[in-house]
């Protein structure tokens, strides 16, 4: 009774192991996702104005507004679940995931910005090296409120994107790994896996391959050192807003396979290699100098600097 109390009770605490809370906190996101999923068909119907049916009454999946509905779900069910897990399996406050006040808007802010930086350099190096070709911009062919409005609505996308992946990703994730591993580098094994685990949430995106997943885990670990860096969520949060934002719908690339809306319209010409073609910057050898150099950025800022929070 003893041994089968150790392989799910975690010594000296009233709470599970760790992998048994990861474990549950999964279900239980997947089992809230399923519920919440009838609110999408009730925005097709009260909002098919923004594109949630495609011409066959079918919901579409390149629309801005079934992207919309989705991550609501997706919202939903993580952030329910990750604050239900966290009070009642990990008996630990939410905040404690790094969502303390103190610093949030400074965290939020830097991020997004680096994000803008970091991916405004990409765009440079490839439109110098010729890797791109510009097509044009989006007011050139469609007027001021359609591009203002869907700016406003990619934003709103990425925002709830930005908030849950690194909620689940480096904040439940990340934490509870950290917690279970009794090996030594524990912080940087577990951003590892979690960070291997944010990669296989884009297996079903389009134009998914192995140099995307291997783009995936580094961007991840680049998430992971902020997180454990600054001890907060709040600068991965806002550079993960900042990073798809300015990536597509500022900079126009595809953004983990998708197309969507940009202001700036451009063709990838360059060696696949080295931009991600099809899958955008996360696939290609570019994005890794960048990813380092935000890591600089982000430890001279709270680590070398010492900012709080």
């Amino acid at each position: 009774m003893k041994t089968l109390s150790r392989l799910f009770i975690s010594p000296g605490e009233r709470r599970l192991r760790s992998g048994w809370r990861l474990i549950l906190q999964f279900v239980l996101m997947m089992v809230l996702s399923l519920l919440f999923v009838p609110l999408i068909m009730i925005a097709a119907g009260l909002l098919p104005g923004i594109g949630l049916l495609d011409a066959g009454g079918e919901l579409s999946q390149k629309s801005g507004g079934a992207m919309l509905a989705g991550q609501a779900i997706n919202l939903l069910g993580i952030t329910i679940s990750v604050y239900l897990a966290r009070r009642f399996l990990d008996r630990r406050s939410f905040r404690s995931l790094g969502l303390e006040r103190a610093g949030a808007g400074r965290g939020l802010l830097f991020g997004f910005v680096l994000a803008a930086l970091m991916m405004g350099l990409i765009y440079a190096v490839e439109s110098a090296l010729g890797w791109l070709r510009f097509d044009g911009m989006a007011w050139q062919s469609q007027d001021a409120a359609f591009v203002l409005g869907n700016l406003l609505l990619w934003l709103a996308i990425f925002v709830m994107v930005g908030w849950q992946e690194e909620l689940l990703s480096r904040g439940y994730w990340l934490r509870n790994l950290i917690d279970g591993l009794n090996v030594p580098l524990a912080a940087p094994l577990a951003a590892l896996l979690s960070s291997l685990g944010f990669s296989l949430l884009h297996l079903n995106n389009p134009n998914i391959s192995w140099t995307a997943i291997v783009g995936l885990v580094a961007a991840g670990l680049w998430f992971a050192f902020a997180a454990l860096v600054t001890k907060q969520l709040w600068v991965p949060i806002g550079a993960h807003i900042g990073w798809n934002f300015f990536e597509a719908t500022v900079f126009g690339f595809p953004v983990s396979g998708m197309d969507t809306f940009g202001v700036i319209r451009q063709t990838p010409t360059g060696p696949v290699v080295w931009t991600g073609g099809a899958f955008g910057p996360e696939a290609g050898l570019i994005v890794l100098p960048a990813l380092a150099l935000g890591a600089l950025a982000v430890w001279w800022v709270y680590g070398r600097l010492k900012v709080e929070g």
